[in-house]
């Protein structure tokens, strides 16, 4: 019975396992945790080394690499290189990124930088520095997770529209990265770099960018010419001051553009040929010397000068009447032992299409025939001075008077034009003359002379003869007054009648007129009267000049008629 029992008792009831909220928040950051672990995973990309200089400005942790202000990475650590020279900063890229790391890739420290040519970074002022990104041409480029960092900017960011340029010139000034290039005051591109010549023989070459659309501006005959610094001149109008601006000034620059550009543009001009990348110009110091490299017709002169050449240096003007006609090539001192002379040698060019415009073009051979020609008829060449506040000279050709021509000679393929002392030194030339002739003057004779003759006058002057012959001159004065008053006294009376007998004569002039020519006929008395009239004609025109002459000169009845 108790098995029975034991065999009906009731079966303990369970409890149903319920839900907790505590577990909501472990199990929503396990899943956060787990988003964010495959989100970084999903999103990161490679790890990239960076070599700088200098960490200025880097901070592991906080340092971003961006790309048009995009975030693409952060700055994980920085390291001083194993043989402690440069930095390396390693940088964990985004994925994003990672397609567009390649060998062309490109990394610089922005920071605030003053150049001289422009003014950047300020922004970083406040944000901080950041490492900035230029993925350059990716699709061409190389895998690469080792990097260079640049210490400037670059001219030129990648997708920039333009088109480069190199420049060949001896002397770069003050010409460097970042110095702008203007087209007709307008600032058109840039200058990226310059290569140095190996063995520093040759021209220095730099490479520029031409943004659009300044580079379809560009044409074969186009001129590239220095602008920075400020240039000084004097010309028609007074002190002449270019500056191309406060930029080329201070980071200098350069300008292009053509020489011969027309004021109105025409399909000829609009349909003209451009330049392909990488041309090379050369690049002139200025704009003068960027004219006179467009004349190719050249004539080659040589002259020998034995003044001073002070101031004159190659570039110099040669001038004839005033007009440019070409320029010094050399100065050079030539000591001729054989005739033991010692002179200046001056090469010049000219070119003969700046002043002269021919109907047709002339070969060089006619060109020398047609100097041959000038020389022959007495051009020659004389130092003048160009600038006399800054003491540049010129040569000046002039024409001058020759008895005979001038047969032109030839040295090489240069001909050689005769010479003359001109400007302040054929002045002080004539000076030194005259100064010669003077000196060859026996002044020292001549002064002990004039020393012995004043000595000698006073006793000479008051010699007993000298004072004879005073007292006998002033007696005979004396007598040639007073006769001088009896002949006008007496002559007075004549000279008042003598106007009296010439208007009676004429009187008797004018009646025997009359009678002639009342009484007509070709008879002996006619051609007697007439005859009579012209003697009594001549004997009025002698009364009357007579008269005249005694009333202006009454002492002429002593003295004679002079």
């Amino acid at each position: 019975m108790s098995n029975n029992n034991n065999d009906q008792l009731p079966l303990a009831p369970t409890r149903k396992i319920k839900f907790s909220l505590v577990w909501v928040v472990p199990i929503l950051v396990a899943v956060l945790a787990i988003y964010l672990g495959w989100k970084a995973i999903y999103n990161a990309g490679p790890t990239i080394t960076i070599s700088f200089e200098t960490a200025d400005g880097i901070v592991s942790g906080q340092t971003q690499v961006k790309n048009k202000s995009v975030v693409l990475g952060t700055v994980k650590s920085v390291n001083l290189s194993k043989d402690m020279r440069h930095v390396d900063v390693q940088v964990a890229m985004t994925r994003r990124a990672a397609s567009v790391i390649s060998s062309n890739a490109r990394f610089w420290v922005v920071r605030p930088r003053f150049n001289g040519a422009n003014i950047s970074g300020l922004e970083t002022l406040i944000s901080g520095a950041y490492i900035a990104f230029d993925p350059g041409d990716y699709q061409v480029g190389k895998r690469q997770r080792y990097f260079v960092g640049l210490e400037s900017p670059p001219g030129v960011r990648s997708g920039q529209p333009g088109t480069t340029y190199t420049l060949a010139t001896n002397n770069l000034g003050s010409l460097g990265e970042g110095a702008p290039i203007f087209y007709r005051d307008t600032v058109a591109g840039e200058v990226l770099s310059y290569d140095m010549p190996k063995g520093g023989v040759g021209p220095i070459l730099l490479h520029i960018f031409l943004k659009k659309p300044y580079d379809s501006y560009l044409h074969p005959d186009s001129a590239f010419w220095n602008v920075s610094g400020i240039k000084f001149g004097f010309g028609a109008t007074g002190l002449n001051i270019e500056l191309q601006s406060i930029q080329a000034l201070m980071s200098g620059g350069v300008a292009f553009d053509e020489l011969d550009r027309p004021l109105v543009a025409d399909k000829e001009h609009q349909n003209k040929e451009t330049v392909p990348a990488n041309t090379q110009f050369n690049l002139y110091a200025d704009k003068d010397a960027a004219e006179n490299a467009r004349y190719q017709d050249n004539v080659h002169l040589v002259t020998y000068v034995t003044s001073s050449v002070k101031g004159l240096s190659k570039g110099s003007r040669v001038t004839l009447f005033g007009l440019q006609i070409g320029t010094v090539q050399n100065v050079a001192l030539i000591i001729d032992r054989a005739a033991n002379k010692t002179r200046a040698k001056i090469t010049m060019d000219i070119q003969p299409d700046r002043v002269f415009s021919f109907q047709k073009k002339y070969d060089s051979a006619t060109l020398a025939l047609i100097t041959k020609s000038l020389i022959a008829n007495g051009m020659k060449a004389s130092v003048a001075s160009d600038n006399f506040l800054f003491g540049s000279s010129l040569i000046s050709l002039n024409f001058i008077d020759m008895k005979k021509p001038i047969i032109p000679q030839k040295e090489g393929d240069a001909l050689v034009i005769p010479s003359q002392a001109g400007g302040m030194d054929g002045i002080m030339a004539s000076m030194s003359t005259v100064a010669s002739k003077l000196a060859a003057m026996p002044l020292d004779q001549l002064g002990e002379n004039l020393n012995n003759l004043m000595a000698h006058a006073d006793d000479r002057l008051n010699s007993p003869d000298v004072t004879k012959t005073l007292k006998a001159m002033r007696q005979t004065m004396q007598n040639m007054s007073d006769l001088s008053k009896k002949v006008n006294n007496g002559a007075s009376p004549l000279l008042k009648e003598l106007p009296e007998m010439s208007r009676q004569l004429d009187q008797t002039l004018k009646n025997a007129n009359k009678l002639l020519g009342s009484y007509g006929g070709n008879t002996d008395f006619h051609r007697n009267l007439q005859t009579m009239i012209v003697q009594l004609s001549e004997t009025a025109r002698s009364l009357k000049f007579f008269s005249d002459f005694m009333t202006q000169h009454p002492s002429a009845f002593i003295t004679g008629r002079k």
